[in-house]
């Protein structure tokens, strides 16, 4: 399983999302801090769930990247993570 299939995963499985997107970004950061030859490295994430209802921006954030501490450690470098409620999509 590669990296995005574990973010999804692990994203899906604790919060249950209305719809999730993972793209790896990390051909867009080659040569910066962080960046590793094989990739996998820098990745952005939109999740739309229910959950986020009455959270702020940056507890809905920190939600995500709790769930991604393992990622963190070994190798992922940068995550920019959009999380909004149904309401704030449509």
């Amino acid at each position: 399983m590669n990296r995005a299939e574990r973010i999804r995963s692990a994203i899906e499985s604790a919060i249950e999302p209305d719809s999730l997107e993972v793209t790896d970004e990390s051909h867009l950061h080659a040569g910066h801090a962080g960046a590793q030859p094989g990739g996998e490295t820098h990745y952005e994430v939109t999740v739309v769930s229910s959950r986020f209802s009455g959270q702020s921006r940056v507890a809905r954030q920190r939600s995500v990247y709790a769930l991604l501490g393992n990622e963190f450690s070994s190798g992922l470098h940068a995550l920019s993570v959009r999380a909004l409620t149904p309401e704030e999509v449509s």
